[in-house]
């Protein structure tokens, strides 16, 4: 995980999977949507294999309104360097990753466009008005005519003296993030911010989303009718899980743990969704039988994305699939 607070022998740790999760086989045409499957996906199948899930780090993905773009991490687990690259799809296919343009000198993670792609969020530990960071803060960059804005940081109280991580928004423009803030639940927990008359205005979401552990990466439903997280609690398969909470009154239901086949006796982490709503995205270190003549294959127990169908994950969690 690229997580510096967890252990890096969680890294290395895998589960054997009989075979490698392919996509569903279809005679129909190919899907319109560059990121569909061609048939259903109630189980996690590889996102773009030996493109974009390759036997290197993959993780977090977010892709523009349109599809035609996506961000994602690679990271070098050792050395703890995150950086964010993009691919275009092109020609009925997924173009070679490349560093994007704004990353690459420091440590960047967790990429997200917002949903009418005017904004683009991530966290850095790049400096502040030339100043080195420890932590990691939220950084926006906004859509001009020539492309994605130079990065700035909002400062506090979005951003803490402690880490913030995994933003995403809802249509009306609730921010989540987990933070490892104090003055929280526990050791990180998952908080959300408005934005008005110029500032931004930030609460924890209190329990029992957030635990006296870790509450880290949530993933916000457009309409605020869910909450998908990473956490690690008692409950878990294994190493971290992901978790899903409905709204309650002014607070949420008891997180349920999504169980298999999302997650694993490995790390699950970074949920996304995919422009139209249809497909939960996630990263897992879980591990497959793979193609042993590859150098690097996917499922070597490194992260890969996959994506599922959400309906499919939503009625497994007791409920029917939310309007987007």
């Amino acid at each position: 995980m690229r997580k510096a607070t967890f252990p890096a022998a969680l890294l290395l740790a895998a589960c054997q999977a009989p075979d490698a999760p392919v996509a569903p086989a279809s005679n129909g045409p190919a899907p319109a949507r560059p990121y569909a499957l061609p048939a259903p996906a109630p189980a996690p199948v590889l996102f773009a294999p030996g493109v974009i899930s390759t036997g290197a780090f993959e993780s977090s993905p977010s892709f523009t309104p349109d599809g035609q773009t996506l961000y994602f991490v690679r990271s070098e687990p050792r050395v703890g360097r995150w950086t964010i690259c993009q691919s275009h799809f092109e020609a009925g296919h997924w173009t070679t990753p490349v560093i994007a343009p704004f990353s690459g000198q420091f440590r960047d993670s967790d990429p997200y466009v917002t949903a009418d792609g005017r904004q683009f969020f991530f966290i850095s530990d790049r400096p502040v008005a030339g100043v080195a960071k420890a932590d990691m803060d939220i950084w926006i960059m906004d859509r001009t005519a020539q492309g994605w804005s130079e990065p700035h940081n909002p400062g506090a109280p979005l951003n803490s003296v402690q880490s913030e991580w995994h933003p995403t928004m809802t249509k009306r423009g609730t921010l989540y993030f987990g933070s490892s803030r104090p003055g929280g639940y526990g050791l990180t927990d998952i908080h959300r911010a408005t934005s008005g008359g110029g500032e931004w205005h930030v609460e924890n979401v209190g329990v029992p989303v957030n635990t006296a552990g870790y509450e880290y990466e949530p993933l916000v439903a457009p309409d605020e009718s869910y909450l998908i997280f990473m956490a690690y609690r008692p409950d878990a398969r294994g190493a971290s899980d992901l978790y899903i909470s409905r709204p309650a009154g002014n607070g949420w239901t008891a997180p349920v743990n999504l169980g298999s086949p999302i997650n694993s006796t490995e790390l699950e982490f970074g949920p996304s969704l995919s422009p139209d709503g249809q497909y939960l995205f996630f990263t897992s270190t879980r591990k497959f039988a793979s193609d042993a003549t590859a150098l690097m294959p996917p499922g070597n127990g490194n992260g890969d994305i996959y994506q599922v169908d959400l309906a499919a994950v939503l009625r497994a969690a007791g409920s029917d699939p939310a309007p987007h």
